[in-house]
């Protein structure tokens, strides 16, 4: 009986740094914050939330995070300059018009004049220049889904850097689920210590009750 008392501690514990983290992350973030992408490529991350501007997406270099035909998101390079080699930042996107872009390239045209043609008429949007608002794919709860990006990244040839930023797009921060996390967690706490162990009479104690 201690010992599951002891486990459902920690689990309160973790659930309360969990929503306390979330909702200070929705504190500090009460907008997007715009930021061009030459100084979040020189500089870094000024906040969790933001609105990278004049950025150049690289649909070329995209990554299928799913690896199938049912694309669920795509890791997108979005750089300074078109002929950039090296990346400094890397968008997880679901916008459905990307996924169709890629998708329809990739899965739907067979042969090369197929290709052309469909790079005739979309190639400006392959590597077009793209305004990308989201949450830097960091903090406790991303940081395994951010170690999957950057392994599924190191399988490809792409040139990363190391300090290779992701974001995810459309992603703004989770004021609901930290507040679910926190009142789970303190009411967690409070009946665990509030609770009364059930007294167990003594064999002294039971013969004195009456019959």
């Amino acid at each position: 009986m201690r010992r599951f008392r002891y486990t459902l501690i920690a689990v309160c514990l973790v659930l309360l740094i969990l929503g306390v983290s979330d909702l200070t992350l929705w504190f500090n973030n009460q907008a997007p914050q715009a930021v061009s992408i030459e100084t979040l490529e020189q500089i870094g991350a000024p906040a969790e939330w933001l609105d990278v501007k004049a950025g150049y997406q690289d649909l070329d270099r995209a990554i299928s995070t799913s690896g199938s035909l049912e694309m669920e998101a795509l890791l997108v390079p979005l750089v300074a300059h078109p002929d950039q080699d090296q990346i400094h930042v890397m968008v997880e996107t679901r916008d459905p018009h990307q996924l169709k872009l890629f998708q329809d390239y990739h899965f739907f045209t067979d042969t090369l004049p197929e290709k052309k043609e469909f790079r005739r008429k979309h190639g400006a949007e392959f590597k077009g220049q793209r305004d990308i608002t989201g949450m830097l794919v960091a903090g406790l709860i991303a940081r395994g889904n951010r170690q999957k990006l950057i392994d599924l990244a190191k399988e490809t040839d792409l040139n990363i850097a190391d300090d290779v930023i992701f974001l995810s797009e459309g992603k703004e921060p989770g004021k609901l689920r930290g507040v679910f996390f926190t009142l789970i967690g303190l009411l967690g706490l409070f009946k665990v210590f509030t609770h009364k162990k059930a007294v167990t009479p003594t064999p002294e104690k039971a013969d004195h009750n009456p019959e």
